[in-house]
């Protein structure tokens, strides 16, 4: 037999996510609640609260559907590719409020200041992603440039990408940054290799590199600290 639920409109007014959001706040709702309110509608065997929760069994937890591609998404039942791009929008914009402090332009202090500023965004990446923090003569990040996402490779990681960033937006110094999706930020010799190439480039323009930090799971690397420049 057909199994069907209830739809959340059916629900008693305080039930409802968007009714509990608007009068408890964010906070107060579970994940599938949240979650539920980006699907906005469920099927005609499920609610919106019902398809979330099981999103959220399927996957094993929020953090493994924030790594899902939106395919992996979309081939849940019920879920489809609108709803897991409504998914993926809301995950990334949660990634990139969370990669800035409350501060606009937050000041680089150390390697540990690059990772806590990126590790909520890069962590996660299921591919690798190159980035290059921007910063003035203070080490107050300007901007934070994706230069390229995929496996790094010399080929891909160009000092002419790299610096055209630097010196359209007048920066003194860069830091680059990238993330090893298999959780560990152990640097590899392409990694060194590539670093000591945009050296040797910032070099010759006047904009100095001056660290690489290399992201995983909760856990990050300086080629500074490990003498690798």
């Amino acid at each position: 037999m057909e199994r069907y639920s209830l739809a959340i409109r059916d629900l008693p007014e305080g039930e409802r996510p968007r009714e509990r959001l608007a009068r408890y706040g964010a906070e107060a709702l579970a994940i599938a609640e949240l979650l539920a309110i980006l699907l906005r509608t469920g099927t005609q065997q499920e609610s919106a609260l019902a398809l979330a929760e099981r999103l959220l069994v399927q996957f094993g937890s929020l953090k493994a559907i924030a790594g899902a591609s939106i395919a992996e998404m979309g081939a849940v039942k019920g879920i489809g590719p609108v709803k897991a791009i409504q998914i993926a929008a809301a995950v990334e914009i949660g990634r990139r409020l969370a990669a800035f402090s409350d501060e606009a332009r937050p000041q680089i202090r150390g390697p540990e200041s690059v990772a806590h500023l990126l590790m909520p965004e890069l962590r996660h990446a299921p591919r690798e992603e190159f980035c290059a923090l921007l910063l003035d003569a203070q080490n107050r990040v300007l901007r934070v440039s994706t230069i390229t996402i995929g496996l790094l490779d010399e080929s891909l990681v160009h000092p002419r990408e790299v610096f055209r960033e630097a010196l359209r937006h007048n920066c003194a110094a860069i830091i680059v940054a990238h993330n090893h999706p298999s959780g560990d930020p152990t640097p590899s010799r392409q990694d060194i290799a590539v670093t000591r190439r945009l050296m040797e480039a910032g070099a010759v323009i006047g904009i100095e590199v001056l660290d690489h930090i290399v992201i995983g799971d909760g856990r990050w690397v300086s080629l500074k600290e490990r003498d690798l420049l």
